[in-house]
Parts: C-alpha cells; sequence; structure tokens
C-alpha cells in the first residue's frame, strides 16, 4: 500500500537526497505497518520525533506502536525545536 511520509528541518536526512527539497517520499509499506514501524524502517532516531502527525491528526508517542497506517495516509515528522 502507498503512504507519503514527510520529514522536516534536521530529520529531512532520512530521505533521498533527490527528494530532501521536498520533504516527502512516497512509499510503499506492508498492511500493517504502524508508525512505529516505518520510524525504525526509515532510520529515525525515535527520540527525535517530537512532532507525529497522520493526516493532521497528532500521534502521541504511546500510540506509535499500535497506530496502523492506511493507504493514501500522510506521516509528516518534526524534530525536537527550540526558540524564544
Amino acid at each position: 500500500m502507498k503512504i507519503t511520509l514527510k520529514l522536516f528541518a534536521s530529520l529531512a536526512r532520512h530521505l533521498p537526497a533527490e527528494v530532501r527539497s521536498r520533504h516527502r517520499l512516497d512509499l510503499e509499506v506492508e498492511p500493517g505497518t504502524t508508525v512505529l514501524d516505518l520510524i525504525r524502517r526509515q532510520g529515525i532516531p525515535a527520540d527525535q520525533c517530537a512532532i507525529v502527525l497522520v493526516d493532521g491528526v497528532w500521534v502521541a508517542t504511546v500510540e506509535r506502536a499500535a497506530r496502523v497506517l492506511k493507504e493514501g495516509e500522510v506521516l509528516a515528522i518534526w524534530p525536537p525545536v527550540a526558540g524564544g
């Protein structure tokens, strides 16, 4: 099944170089793939996934291992940010 992965800021380095400027990658994943499965598959450190959204809906850290991705969904991830 096809999903879209969007990685922002420093996490973009986990995307292939040719798509980094777009911050998105369409992926084929197995049915039953969870948010955490995909994070691990892409080699993204889980502790660097501060903001995780599926189709614009927040996915808390404790829900990521159980939240199964569905056909056509968009998984967007941002690292921790600081500001003042």
